[in-house]
């Protein structure tokens, strides 16, 4: 019998004939998706309960109309024992695959998209009123009280970047980050050094986060102090599996410690306030403890200082990059968002400061105990003691997951330029969540490496950092401006001035970073940008010329196709007889070469021939062998030879070379063998207008497949 649309249908060629108790197997229709109804007792009977259903409830291909079939989750599911394990140990980890089509219930709220996309610029309260301290500290103790206008100049600068990034928003509603905006409006060059420095700072942002976070730990437990470079690359990892989940999902692991942050800042900030002017009548600036003065307070001295404190300022892009990341309606909810994050971030950098003006706090050099970590314990005395541990928890929360700006936008930025061709395509796919895997896991390793040669020094990396996002400010802020000339919409005038004071604004800070941090370290950074720039530049070319200089030697209509095939022989045994029957059944022009290093197996194996040739191949058939004797034991180069010979002299015929191929059970018994086939397989890869053919011949237990089409 025979199934179709859900029903049994007899058929002759089915039904097996009376007396005959052979056993047949009955399997769906491979295009049906409907399911299988049991047999009536009548037909079992009629069959004498010889027929047995086989079925599978988990199928990898279901029917979704006619001719279109659609992959399901089955399909990803391995068959071997030590692949299966590996399969269900990344399902525990990233958790199951999201289908495309639910991309849109990925999108990020406003509270979770603060979390994600601010908690860079947020986090660097933590360290960038210190990182003025310790920069002043050069000039000795009485001019440590200069962080406060310094800390005011930043905070303007913030509000200045804030509102211009907010006419980037609607204007670039799918992203307008810089290297988009700079690209359209000024040129591929400049956007692509706007995206070389969006990424060196990407890169340079999760390496500072997690080593400031980690040595804020090591401040609640100094024992940890001599494994912080161990515990910096297992943040790395466990951040990194975070992302890999999804956005939508790591947006919930990471708003709890952004908000609990954000709080107990806030917290300190009201108690220290409290503390120190209501209660206490302390001066606003205090005295700090005598420092021995190392050079004299210069201007130069000054602009290093500033140029170091606007890590305040990173991450602040992050909102407008990532555009598409919100839930509709995704400008006015990025918009409000940007506003939200500046008005936090802000208030905290301010408060921040004016605590260490007034408790007289100091840098220590060795950067533990950590700036923030002073203030606390002074603000958290008494009996508010058990609190310390409590906003030092808080504080490594923020410091380690403030690298989620640099995950969320990292491989968003790397997809768009693989998109471009500016990076390999493999950037542009989305994984099994949705997320851009393989810039997660670029970025990853880049920070390991970092955190790894500089030994998690916050001091150190911070030297690097600044510089690629004032420089992408830059950019952006110039390339809203020929936007605004070019486009002319409602209000043009204002928005176009914006734009122009944020340009001119971060480009004075991006060149005082430049000056003033060069021989730190800025110089490495400065060096990356064109060398980035020249392997995006690259890249594309690859793509450009192998697209124009791709050729498509084989016929494209099938009546144009005159087979030529060539079947590699060692022996005539079971494995090359197969390899010649599906040869000759594409054509009748075969020739079997057999490469010989030993006389007596060249003419054992021309017997064998013979005989075969005979019995098995009629005399209009245009199969033969041939012998290629080979003096100095060389296997694959006279076989090539042959085969480019072959496609020389008939240029009309496509040359089609059939391998046979054993396939062994374990990966160990490969050592077993000399791996000829493949060594052929690889070099007439490079050989254009060749076709080659792989005959398997499995060796081991049978693997069971399950069905594959519902």
């Amino acid at each position: 019998m025979k199934q179709h649309d859900g029903q049994f249908l007899p058929s002759s060629n089915s039904t097996p004939a009376d007396g005959d108790n052979r056993t047949r197997r009955v399997t769906p229709n491979p295009i049906n998706d409907f399911a299988l109804r049991s047999p009536s007792s009548a037909e079992w009977g009629a069959h004498k309960k010889n027929v047995r259903i086989v079925g599978t409830e988990d199928k990898v291909l279901r029917r979704v109309r006619s001719g279109v079939l659609e992959a399901t989750e089955q399909v990803e599911i391995p068959h071997s024992r030590p692949a299966l394990l590996l399969y269900h140990a990344k399902r525990i980890l990233i958790g199951s695959p999201i289908a495309s089509t639910n991309a849109e219930r990925e999108r990020l709220t406003k509270l979770k998209a603060l979390a994600v996309l601010s908690s860079d610029a947020i986090s660097s309260v933590a360290y960038a009123t210190e990182a003025i301290l310790f920069n002043l500290a050069g000039a000795g103790s009485n001019h440590l009280g200069l962080t406060f206008p310094i800390s005011m100049i930043i905070i303007v600068l913030l509000g200045i970047v804030a509102i211009s990034y907010r006419q980037t928003i609607p204007a670039y509603p799918n992203g307008g980050g810089s290297y988009i905006v700079a690209k359209e409006n000024l040129g591929t060059v400049p956007g692509l050094v706007a995206a070389a420095a969006l990424l060196i700072d990407y890169v340079l942002n999760v390496s500072v986060s997690v080593a400031a976070g980690v040595l804020n730990l090591a401040s609640l437990f100094p024992a940890l102090s001599p494994f912080i470079i161990l515990l910096d690359v297992l943040l790395v990892i466990l951040i990194t599996v975070i992302n890999l989940r999804g956005v939508r999902e790591s947006g919930s692991i990471l708003a709890f410690p952004t908000y609990f942050f954000v709080f107990t800042a806030l917290l300190l900030i009201f108690v220290g306030i409290m503390k120190a002017f209501v209660f206490g009548h302390q001066p606003f600036i205090g005295q700090f403890a005598p420092i021995s003065q190392t050079e004299p307070l210069t201007i130069f001295l000054l602009l290093r200082a500033f140029a170091t404190g606007c890590s305040a300022m990173t991450g602040v892009e992050a909102i407008s990059n990532g555009i598409p990341a919100f839930q509709k309606p995704e400008t006015r909810n990025a918009a409000t968002t940007l506003t939200w994050m500046a008005v936090i971030l802000g208030t905290l950098f301010f408060g921040i400061t004016v605590l260490a003006m007034t408790f007289h706090v100091e840098a220590n050099a060795a950067g533990n105990p950590t700036v923030i970590a002073q203030i606390a314990t002074q603000v958290f005395s008494g009996p508010l003691t058990f609190l310390f541990p409590i906003f030092q928890i808080a504080t490594l929360g923020i410091l380690i997951l403030s690298a989620e700006t640099s995950y969320s936008d990292f491989p968003r930025l790397t997809s768009l330029l693989a998109r471009d061709k500016f990076l390999p395509s493999m950037f542009s796919l989305r994984g099994d969540r949705l997320a851009f895997t393989t810039g997660i896991i670029v970025l990853a390793l880049l920070a390991s490496i970092l955190l790894v040669i500089f030994k998690g020094s916050t001091n150190a990396l911070i030297n690097l950092f600044a510089v690629g996002v004032f420089l992408s400010f830059t950019l952006s802020q110039t390339g809203m401006i020929r936007h605004w000339l070019r486009v002319r919409g409602p209000h043009w005038r204002r928005s176009m001035l914006i734009n122009t004071m944020g340009a001119l604004t971060t480009l004075l800070v991006a060149l005082i970073i430049s000056f003033s941090k060069f021989l730190e370290g800025a110089w490495i950074v400065i060096l990356l940008i064109p060398s980035l720039v020249w392997l995006f530049l690259t890249i594309q070319k690859h793509y450009i010329t192998f697209e124009r200089e791709c050729r498509i030697e084989i016929p494209i209509q099938p009546e144009n196709i005159h087979s030529r095939l060539v079947v590699p022989i060692n022996a005539l045994d079971r494995a090359a007889r197969q390899s010649l029957a599906y040869a000759r059944a594409i054509s009748s022009h075969v020739t079997a070469v057999h490469v010989s290093i030993n006389e007596d197996d060249a003419a054992l194996i021309g017997k064998t021939w013979d005989i075969w040739q005979q019995e098995h191949i009629p005399p209009e058939e245009d199969t033969h062998l041939l012998i290629i004797e080979s003096p100095y034991r060389v296997v694959v180069r006279p076989l090539l030879a042959y085969i480019d010979t072959l496609h020389e002299r008939h240029p009309d015929d496509t040359v089609t070379v059939v391998l046979s191929e054993y396939v062994v059970a374990h990966w160990w018994e490969n050592l077993l063998h000399n791996q000829t086939t493949f060594r052929i397989k690889t070099a007439l890869l490079f050989r254009p207008g060749i076709v080659v053919i792989n005959v398997p011949q499995h060796l081991g237990g049978r693997h069971s497949l399950p069905s594959v089409v519902k």
